[in-house]
């Protein structure tokens, strides 16, 4: 049975963690008291769920969390500290503290360590997310118990939208690009004049011509898409962020 620990104190625990080549012990004190602080927690760095959506969102709304009074957004897993850097590395997660459990010593203590026999990984945590304030948990968001590995709750939109609902999200921003292109180079500047973060993808490195045609019907770039609409190139961009703006 999981366990909701709300009203409760987090476990107090020492993780071993791994910073420029040396071990640094660090206590629930030392993240938790007298902050507010929101956790993540799932079954493995690495595996898909956790890499293409459970951490990415996070470390995206971590400066819109911040913005609204949370001192410091964690992840924590039952891996090591070397693959917890690796996968911080790989993700470009620097947004996100990262806390290796890898006795499962914190997750046991909250009630979340489940075995996960099945696949071969032992046992893990299951998929929750919390706000804490100064080391007491106010609210848990934890996944049904149910088969396999449900991820319903325990987003990152969940929670802002618990602590913070009126909190405005940043739109998300794709650009189509190639080297050399100077369309290319004013679109982004744009974006970035305006202050909006994006995604480049650059022909032949990260998709091709025939990609780019079969998700906007164009082949010449740039070719921007916002929260999944197709803006189009430059000058369809200038006018969207002005009709935008003017909307403001």
């Amino acid at each position: 049975m999981l366990e909701n620990r709300e009203q409760q104190k987090v476990p107090a625990v020492t993780f071993h963690t791994r910073r420029d080549h040396e071990w640094v012990d660090v206590t629930t004190d030392d993240i938790f008291k007298g902050k507010t602080v929101v956790v993540f927690s799932l079954p493995g760095a690495f595996t898909p769920t956790c890499s293409s959506t459970h951490l990415p969102r996070y470390n995206q709304l971590t400066p819109v969390f911040k913005a609204n009074g949370i001192d410091e957004v964690v992840c924590v897993s039952v891996n090591d500290a070397f693959v917890m850097n690796e996968w911080r590395n790989e993700q470009k997660a620097n947004n996100v503290t990262f806390l290796p459990d890898g006795n499962g010593d914190f997750t046991r203590g909250m009630g979340m360590l489940v075995a996960k026999n099945d696949l071969g990984f032992g046992d893990r945590s299951w998929r929750y997310s919390m706000l804490v304030k100064d080391g007491v948990v106010e609210k848990m968001f934890i996944e049904p118990d149910l088969p396999g590995d449900p991820f319903e709750v325990s987003d990152a939109d969940t929670m802002l939208a618990y602590f913070a609902p009126n909190a405005t999200v940043p739109a998300d921003v794709a650009i189509f690009t190639r080297e050399g292109c100077e369309f290319c180079v004013r679109a982004k500047g744009m974006l970035r004049d305006a202050g909006v973060d994006f995604q480049e993808m650059v022909l032949n490195r990260d998709y091709t011509e025939a990609a780019l045609r079969a998700v906007s019907g164009k082949a010449t770039v740039p070719q921007v898409f916002i929260n999944g609409e197709h803006v189009g190139g430059t000058e369809e961009l200038e006018a969207y962020m002005k009709q935008t703006n003017q909307a403001a």
